[in-house]
């Protein structure tokens, strides 16, 4: 079975994470989601990967807040893609999160959505592109997703526009 793994570097990311597993759901796309530190559960971080990847885990998802070495950590047990959530889990709101995601050692890709929410949706959107390049039926799916967000816009347009000739 072919799946999207998401890995939550902490149990306090899942409240935010939640709008990626439940953009998932309404896709129906397979996941599974498990909390493992790149730094307080290495071993297990370690062996989750290899185990996910022979169960089929084409797309690997990392969500971690401050040092935020998750994703980078996955990025070196596997080829395949992954994309690192930052979360906002100190006082600089996510900043230093974003900064260790997105500054990985060439030739040790991370793809890096925003902080938070919207990168915890993001990220199962590009998760699907990514699936879609060899699934047809998804590919369809994400394309009409993308015609209902366009006519939402016109039709939030049409509720308040006002137009002077």
């Amino acid at each position: 079975m072919r799946f999207v793994s998401i890995v939550l570097g902490s149990k306090s990311d899942y409240a935010v994470m939640k709008a990626c597993s439940d953009t998932f759901e309404a896709f129906g796309v397979n996941y599974e989601l498990i909390v493992s530190s790149a730094h307080r559960s290495r071993t297990r971080t370690l062996k989750y990967i290899e185990e996910a990847e022979d169960k089929g885990a084409q797309v690997f998802i990392a969500a971690s807040g401050m040092a935020a070495h998750l994703a980078g950590v996955l990025s070196s047990k596997t080829v395949k893609p992954i994309i690192g959530v930052p979360m906002s889990a100190s006082a600089l709101a996510g900043i230093d999160a974003l900064l260790s995601t997105v500054q990985m050692p060439a030739g040790m890709p991370v793809a890096t959505v925003a902080i938070g929410k919207a990168g915890a949706i993001n990220s199962a959107f590009l998760a699907m592109q990514i699936l879609a390049l060899n699934n047809e039926e998804l590919s369809i799916k994400l394309k009409e997703d993308r015609i209902a967000k366009e006519k939402k816009v016109e039709m939030d347009s049409l509720e308040i526009e006002t137009i002077i000739i």
